[in-house]
């Protein structure tokens, strides 16, 4: 299918930096037939748009993935099952609900009240999570009745992809991130998958630390992946 790079446009991570993308043709009606591949080669799905950074200066967004057969928790990420062991999980569609988006943006506020995202509305909340084609699922976190987190991702044969995760940012103390990374993980192992794929991460970028601690991270280098 045709792959498109984009413009030069701000970077999400170095505001200093531009960036650019490869993109996956988002109007081929193969989209969704290759996305499984195009994980598979390092790309990464936002609303419709399946794309992996192509900048001409830089190469410091690494894609990486956990086997998650090869997985075991730390002593930190038991300690945070163990705290959240009152926490149950839904596995849903991606639907937007008046509970789901007030807590997206509190999430926003809370995390990013600086940044173009706090302004967000419905319509962009659900071109944002999910799009006609994608295999996306929710996985609602509760502590009794009440969201705690949810968990956007996405499944295909093989693999489930974090897309994104937000929570509420008065049970920070919590874990939720680390909680929904290793709940991701646990579905994965349950129905059979070998992959979770973490996105991107880049080397040092406090925002990016936290994958580090799942381990074996396996990582890619534009032809294939491997540990360490």
């Amino acid at each position: 299918m045709t792959l498109y790079r984009t413009g030069e446009h701000a970077c999400g991570y170095f505001p200093e930096r531009s960036a650019r993308d490869l993109v996956l043709d988002p109007r081929d009606p193969a989209v969704a037939a290759a996305y499984p591949q195009a994980l598979a080669q390092g790309f990464r799905r936002s609303g419709g748009h399946v794309y992996r950074p192509n900048c001409a200066a830089c190469n410091a967004c690494v894609p990486v993935r956990l086997d998650v057969r090869q997985f075991r928790p730390d002593r930190s990420q038991r300690r945070c099952l163990r705290d959240n062991a009152d926490v149950v999980e839904h596995m849903t569609l991606p639907l937007r609900t008046a509970e789901s988006f007030a807590l997206y943006r509190r999430y926003l506020a809370a995390r990013h009240g600086d940044g173009p995202m706090a302004d967000t509305d419905e319509d962009d909340f659900d071109r944002f999570v999910a799009s006609p084609w994608s295999p996306t699922r929710f996985l609602e976190l509760r502590i009794g009745a009440r969201l705690l987190a949810v968990a956007v991702c996405d499944t295909t044969p093989e693999a489930v992809s974090a897309v994104y995760t937000f929570f509420d940012p008065d049970d920070a103390a919590r874990s939720p991130g680390t909680l929904a990374i290793l709940r991701q993980i646990a579905w994965a192992q349950r129905t059979g998958r070998q992959y979770l794929y973490l996105g991107y991460w880049i080397d040092a970028h406090p925002k990016m630390h936290y994958k580090s601690r799942f381990q074996p991270l396996q990582t890619f280098d534009g032809e294939r992946w491997q540990e360490g």
